[in-house]
């Protein structure tokens, strides 16, 4: 009987995956490791493939450790926390899982857009808390019809476009370059993009040259009328500058889905009541989940199978 390939997980994924992926390959938890050194000493020539989470990566010292490594697949979009030059320099294939969570990531960004606007968690607060006994509650925003800017018009982005112009809201946006395969304006200074909307949405990917691209002049530029949301990358924001603009009301408020130093976020952001806060949970539908694990699935079954694999990253 072969001998099952031998996998090295970075973290756990949800039950459904990780009972197929116990069932087809010699499974190796790292988050359950007792002793890291021994598990590498242990299995460094065997290992061949490694599955982890976009927030999880895999560095090129952990690559390192593993001489027999052929690929690394991602449960996830975002590949910024893998070394992918390593990757590419010692011909080790990385996937990802594209395309699947666009719908929910744009879903949250408008649902971020509307909370933050209809001040909607604290109108629930208001209820709840028997203010509304008292008298109305302060009036909110509209989001119908304003003008919106996307930061970064990829498969989420365009997603979000798509949504808010059903609001008949005006969009632009910004990217390196313009697509003349969509109607939006497109704006090549960032700046001037959020000089010129209300609401400012980033659905950037991450990465060295996208770290923090939205600064304090573009936070300046969105002004006190603006509302910032995030469902990229926290890396892609200056969270500093954020903070200070929301303490200072210098913009209207911020719906987060992603932040600098998740989970462990700067605590200045639970206090404040102009931001709507997310667990970087925008695709955290079991819908999705399950077709992120599936594609993750697949492409290692494909690479072990000797196949194209179905979205290579590198």
């Amino acid at each position: 009987m072969p001998t099952k390939p031998e996998v090295l997980m970075i973290g756990p994924y949800p039950a459904w995956d990780m009972e197929d992926l116990d069932a087809r390959y010699v499974v190796h938890k790292l988050w359950e490791a007792a002793d890291l050194d021994r598990l590498f000493e242990a299995h460094r020539d065997s290992i061949r493939a490694i599955a982890t989470r976009g927030e999880l990566g895999a560095s090129a010292d952990l690559m390192k450790r593993l001489p027999a490594l052929e690929i690394v697949s991602c449960y996830g979009v975002g590949t910024d926390a893998i070394d992918l030059s390593h990757a590419k320099a010692n011909g080790i294939r990385v996937t990802n899982t594209p395309g699947v969570l666009t719908a929910d990531v744009a879903d949250m960004a408008v649902a971020l857009l509307l909370a933050v606007a209809r001040k909607i968690s604290q109108a629930d607060r208001f209820v709840r808390e028997g203010g509304w006994a008292k008298g109305s509650m302060p009036l909110v925003t509209r989001v119908s019809g304003k003008t919106v800017g996307i930061v970064g018009m990829g498969r989420v982005g365009a997603a979000v476009a798509k949504r808010l112009a059903a609001f008949d809201c005006e969009v632009a946006y910004f990217d390196v370059s313009g697509r003349a395969d969509l109607p939006y304006e497109f704006v090549p200074d960032l700046a001037e993009l959020a000089r010129r909307t209300e609401f400012l949405i980033v659905t950037l990917a991450g990465g060295a040259s996208t770290k923090g691209i939205v600064n304090a002049s573009v936070f300046d530029a969105l002004g006190p009328d603006g509302i910032f949301i995030n469902v990229s990358r926290g890396s892609t924001v200056d969270e500093a500058a954020l903070l200070r603009s929301l303490e200072a009301k210098a913009i209207k408020g911020a719906g987060i889905d992603v932040f600098w130093n998740e989970p462990n976020i700067d605590d200045r952001l639970k206090n404040l009541d102009n931001a709507v806060l997310q667990p970087h949970h925008a695709s955290g539908t079991t819908e999705t989940r399950r077709a992120m694990g599936k594609l993750v699935r697949d492409n290692l079954a494909a690479h072990f199978a000797g196949a194209d694999l179905l979205t290579p990253v590198v």
